[in-house]
């Protein structure tokens, strides 16, 4: 199986997020959460307060802002659910072998070790979505007056 490729500025090393190592895995999302563990600085440094309002231009700073957020929100989920994918069907070709050799214990532990990635792996999407709601709500309070996004449908 290769690694499930992601394009964006974000990515790791290369631009692959590697779904067969789950610590490798891991680091890649951590990574790739920069932008959105970081909001608040970015906020407080690239969106002037009322009193300097006239200097920066809040509006395009703010939808620039946005629309980065969501392409990295939009890539790390879709790279989450790559590796979901990718994983499910090694899962699901492990048990049909054991089907086959039922008493094949090396056969057994990997298949236990890859439902295990896939429980965490799945786990990530849920960590996935807090992250995102936190960037959000951070980004509306900040922004709102300045920049109102598209409905999203």
């Amino acid at each position: 199986m290769s690694a499930w490729t992601l394009q964006t500025n974000m990515a790791a090393p290369g631009g692959t997020l590697n779904c067969e190592d789950f610590s490798m895995f891991q680091e890649v999302l951590k990574a790739m959460r920069t932008q959105d563990d970081r909001i608040v600085h970015t906020l407080n440094t690239t969106v002037p307060t009322a009193s300097f309002s006239g200097k920066v231009d809040a509006a395009q700073t703010c939808k620039d802002l946005y629309e980065s957020l969501i392409e990295a929100h939009t890539s790390r989920g879709k790279a989450i659910k790559g590796c979901i994918a990718e994983t499910s069907a090694v899962v699901g070709r492990l048990r049909e072998e054991r089907v086959k050799d039922s008493d094949n214990l090396s056969l057994i532990k990997q298949l236990r070790k890859e439902q295990t990635k896939l429980k965490l792996m799945q786990s990530e999407l849920n960590v996935e979505e807090v992250v995102n709601d936190r960037s959000m709500k951070v980004f509306n309070e900040r922004c709102r007056i300045h920049y109102t996004p598209p409905k999203i449908q």
